[in-house]
């Protein structure tokens, strides 16, 4: 294979290209108005900062959607190798194509994911996101995860920028604890962190083996001789097998955007908190009655939580009691009692505002904290299940921990069409280097048409899952894997050379972002 096909690929009009990228490009200059001038208004409702705050964040908000610029090139590349390769679609088509179906994955994304990954951080920086050490966390975990994953984009390997960020995070997390040795809230939550690892270790197995299996049987079932042919020439796939193909391209593009980009939407809602908490510490776009039925919520679940505090007495500090929770994980009688005076708290709070817009600045951020710290008391528990509440208690407790969510883990659209638009374009970008391997390194012969829908369909439904249950898993590995797993099933042999160098990379990734991520919060801490 040489570097035509990623050239042209399937032959096509430039008339045609060139107004697919002029639609696209006039797309993206709408979106970017629209973040403008939405940033613009919050940023206008706002109280004034120092100019130095607005800097900052800035700075901060361009390195963030640089991150997800460096992903969109970096991981969605693996979506489009299959279309290029077996000549379903010409490669500056594929990348648009590709780019737009990331956009709107972004945008529908639930944000589970973008939440998920954030619990990894310490509970000592979630809550002090506004601080100096909270900007040095920023700054430290994003740099980190952009240089790495430059490196390996440069060499051509398909790492995982899920596992750049979450590496970044652990090494930020544990440079923070030996930074505050005793603090038990400075800890990073390793069972959080665990959690997270088995997702990112088990997609690419699954990915392996899932390929494996169905083209396995794919050639049991259908017998059509072209399907697993190579291509022939220049000549595009028979017609259906060209859909299909085009179909799993899209669906791991529109899946990829789903999960990877609420990576980028977190870091940006931590930046945003952190830096003007008046206009996004609090979800603002809770309404009149919203707000109230919260109130009544928060009252039935203080009355419930009191039937499992077994007598304990009122505890002197609710928070430091939940803290202390959130780290050992072991419930006790005033655990809960220390949960329903900070329920009570938060409901009162709430109760004399007609909407959580109306909170007054200087509580706008103890509020926010205490809900957080509520949330994450209750989804412990539930984990846990320690205490064992009753179906009807669980019940209760779980809508009102959804109603504390809906409060603080909100991502506003703006935000979403900002990572949209930097993953988007990533993708148009540099995705040749990252192509190339999957298409052409991985296996010893040409990507059949067979293989390369099997990887993909794999891959599109174990990333729909994992965005499904708010599992962070990397793209790139999935589907490389599937891409490994469909040559081996075909019996078409792996170049070794590029499987190690994958395994290296893969394995290579955390403790290399790790190392990195540490190093740069400790210099920053320095600095801010």
């Amino acid at each position: 294979m040489n570097s035509t096909v990623l050239s042209e690929g399937l032959p096509g009009s430039p008339r045609s290209r060139l107004a697919s990228l002029a639609v696209f490009g006039g797309l993206m200059l709408a979106a970017l108005f629209y973040v403008g001038s939405q940033l613009g208004h919050d940023l206008n409702d706002a109280p004034a900062s120092p100019a130095f705050e607005y800097v900052l964040l800035g700075v901060a908000l361009l390195i963030a959607l640089g991150f997800e610029f460096v992903n969109g090139f970096h991981d969605t590349a693996n979506a489009v190798a299959t279309v290029i390769y077996t000549r379903s679609l010409p490669a500056s088509f594929a990348v648009v194509w590709s780019g737009g179906w990331n956009f709107l994955g972004v945008l529908v994304s639930s944000g589970a994911v973008a939440y998920a990954v954030l619990q990894l951080l310490p509970i000592s920086l979630v809550l002090n996101a506004g601080s100096s050490v909270g900007f040095a966390m920023v700054f430290a975990l994003l740099l980190a995860a952009i240089v790495w994953n430059l490196g390996t984009w440069y060499l051509g390997l398909p790492s995982s920028s899920s596992h750049t960020l979450i590496g970044s995070i652990i090494g930020v997390g544990l440079m923070n604890q030996m930074m505050q040795a005793g603090d038990a809230n400075a800890a990073v939550d390793w069972s959080q962190a665990l959690s997270v690892g088995k997702s990112l270790l088990f997609s690419p197995l699954i990915g392996f083996g899932l390929a494996f299996g169905l083209l396995m049987l794919l050639k049991a079932l259908v017998r059509a001789p072209e399907l697993y042919a190579e291509p022939h020439g220049d000549r595009p796939p028979p017609f259906w097998v060209r859909c299909l193909l085009i179909l799993t391209c899209t669906g791991v593009s529109f899946a990829h955007g789903s999960n990877n980009g609420q990576k980028g939407m977190g870091l940006i809602m931590l930046i945003l908190i952190g830096t003007v908490p008046s206009a996004y510490a609090l979800n603002k776009a809770v309404t009149p009655g919203e707000t109230q039925s919260f109130v009544s919520v928060a009252h039935h679940a203080s009355e419930t939580l009191a039937r499992y505090a077994n007598g304990a007495s009122p505890v002197a500090s609710p928070r430091a009691e939940i803290e202390h929770y959130i780290q050992l994980h072991q419930a006790t009688p005033a655990t809960v009692m220390a949960l329903r005076q900070l329920t009570d708290t938060i409901g009162q709070q709430v109760a004399h505002r007609p909407t959580l817009a109306d909170v007054p600045q200087h509580e706008v951020n103890n509020v926010r904290n205490s809900m957080y710290l509520a949330s994450e008391t209750l989804r412990l528990m539930a984990k846990n299940g320690q205490p064992s509440f009753s179906e009807e208690d669980k019940a209760v407790l779980d809508n009102y921990h959804g109603l504390l969510d809906k409060a603080t883990k909100f991502i506003p659209t703006w935000v979403k069409v900002a990572v949209a638009i930097a993953l988007g374009l990533g993708t148009m970008v540099g995705w040749r280097r990252i192509v190339r391997t999957v298409g052409e390194r991985i296996g010893k012969q040409h990507l059949t048409y067979a293989q390369g829908a099997s990887a993909e369909v794999v891959a599109m439904l174990t990333i729909g899952a994992a965005d499904r249950f708010g599992l962070p898993v990397s793209t790139t590995h999935v589907l490389s894997s599937g891409v490994a797993g469909a040559m081996v099933a075909n019996g078409s042999g792996l170049q070794w050379g590029t499987v190690r160098a994958m395994l290296m990379a893969w394995v290579l990734t955390l403790p290399a972002s790790i190392a990195l991520a540490a190093g740069l919060f400790w210099l920053l801490r320095h600095v801010f």
